[in-house]
């Protein structure tokens, strides 16, 4: 494999088959066939066999983007707007000074007090239930490190489809399986969550609000359906990703504790700097425990200074959620509303994004492109979920609105070419 003799996918032989050819002992092969399937080289489909991994654990779908020219208008980064995050300067600086008083040492607690005191009362306030609290480097970081600690090569994940193109990629880079769950703009539909457990799915990562790129938020009758097939699964790994928090102005409606493993993630990514690398999450003792753990063996704890940054923009209402929320949901609703206009579907309830399902994912990047406009292409954040094109809104002028829903309308459903049927 590693020569690249076997292709993607490629069956691998029957163990014994395999070990009457190299005239080795079956437990011999048996072996190395567990230690590939450890190491995610290769997986086993029961009866069906053993095939090489159609794709490397670490591919990553962030380079199945767009090179935009210059003069090209990028609509597809996913990145927050400049101008809604709040100033950094003086919370830094006011946490360096402390740091220069009296600076974090090895063994003090590795979670700042009061940034945990404020994080506490914002989740009791959105009704997350009670729990002690770690703090992370990222949403992404928190669910790595929560999946590690509870899974084992070749568990299935139930995530969404289509769904966040770093988590795709995290799964089977831990040596773990996905099993895709449709999602519409209330969340992921319940019986496909349903079908994934009844398969044998061991965790399920639910995004509560600002999907991306679909913009889903769980509603509450969604939460309620979600929770009644979760009480059926109570040993299911529930994870909930909440890094819309701060930029969005629709209700949460958390899933936690309905089943006895749970985490829910908060990140400051979005509402105040990619940059930050900071989150928080709560969840079961056990699981926080455990993640803690892991953390002492590797980074220690993410800085206190960064988390005193935090507390201060936090305790000092630094963003202006309303604003922010606001002008997000103007930018998708505007969008959203001059395709309609245009006879094109498209789908943003929540967040930075807008998702168009298109007939055809490769051509419509291409045309749009070449009127000027770069959006992402939707194998980023696909696995069996029909093709779309993500448009980040964040930083989108009224006035190109309308140009844009036009190049769109064009690339989607382009001329017919005179002289063909």
């Amino acid at each position: 494999m590693g020569a690249g003799e076997l292709s993607p996918g490629q069956l691998l032989p029957p163990m014994r088959e395999l070990a009457t050819e190299l005239g080795v002992n079956p437990n011999t092969v048996a072996a190395a066939y567990r230690t590939l399937r450890e190491r995610a080289v290769i997986e086993t489909a029961g009866r069906r066999g053993s095939r090489v991994r159609p794709k490397p654990a670490t591919t990553g779908r962030e380079h199945i983007r767009v090179d935009v020219p210059e003069g090209v208008r990028d609509v597809s980064n996913g990145n927050p707007d400049p101008a809604l995050l709040p100033s950094l300067a003086q919370a830094f600086a006011a946490a360096a000074e402390q740091s220069d008083r009296q600076p974090v040492m090895y063994g003090d607690d590795p979670v700042e007090p009061e940034l945990a005191r404020l994080a506490r009362a914002g989740l009791d306030a959105d009704g997350v239930p009670d729990g002690p609290l770690a703090a992370v480097s990222g949403s992404l970081d928190a669910i790595e490190r929560i999946l590690a600690v509870h899974l084992k090569p070749g568990d299935v994940v139930a995530v969404e489809d289509p769904g966040w193109g770093g988590l795709l990629d995290l799964v089977p880079a831990l040596g773990l399986r996905t099993a895709p769950v449709r999602v519409d703009d209330e969340g992921p539909l319940p019986d496909d969550v349903r079908r994934a457990l009844e398969s044998g799915a061991r965790a399920l990562i639910v995004t509560d609000r600002a999907q991306n790129p679909t913009g889903a938020a769980v509603s509450a009758t969604r939460a309620r359906a979600l929770r009644s097939v979760l009480r059926a699964h109570p040993e299911t790994l529930l994870i909930e990703d909440d890094h819309g928090h701060g930029i969005v102005d629709l209700p949460l409606h958390p899933l936690a504790e309905v089943t006895r493993s749970w985490a829910f993630v908060r990140s400051a990514a979005k509402a105040y700097g990619p940059d930050l690398r900071l989150g928080v999450f709560t969840g079961d003792a056990v699981t926080v425990d455990r993640v803690r753990g892991r953390q002492r063996l590797g980074p220690g704890w993410v800085s206190r200074i960064t988390q005193e940054a935090v507390r201060r923009l936090w305790a000092e209402g630094a963003l202006d959620t309303p604003t922010v929320a606001a002008a997000y949901r103007a930018r998708r609703e505007l969008l959203i509303d001059a395709l309609a206009a245009r006879g094109v579907e498209a789908h943003g309830r929540s967040g930075l994004n807008v998702w168009i399902p298109v007939p055809d994912e490769t051509g419509a990047v291409a045309r749009l492109l070449h009127s000027g406009w770069a959006v992402a292409p939707g194998a980023r954040f696909r696995m069996s979920a029909p093709p779309g094109i993500r448009i980040t809104v964040a930083t989108l002028a009224e006035h190109e609105t309308g140009p844009l829903a036009d190049a769109v309308a064009s690339a989607v459903r382009p001329a017919p070419v005179r002289g063909y049927v």
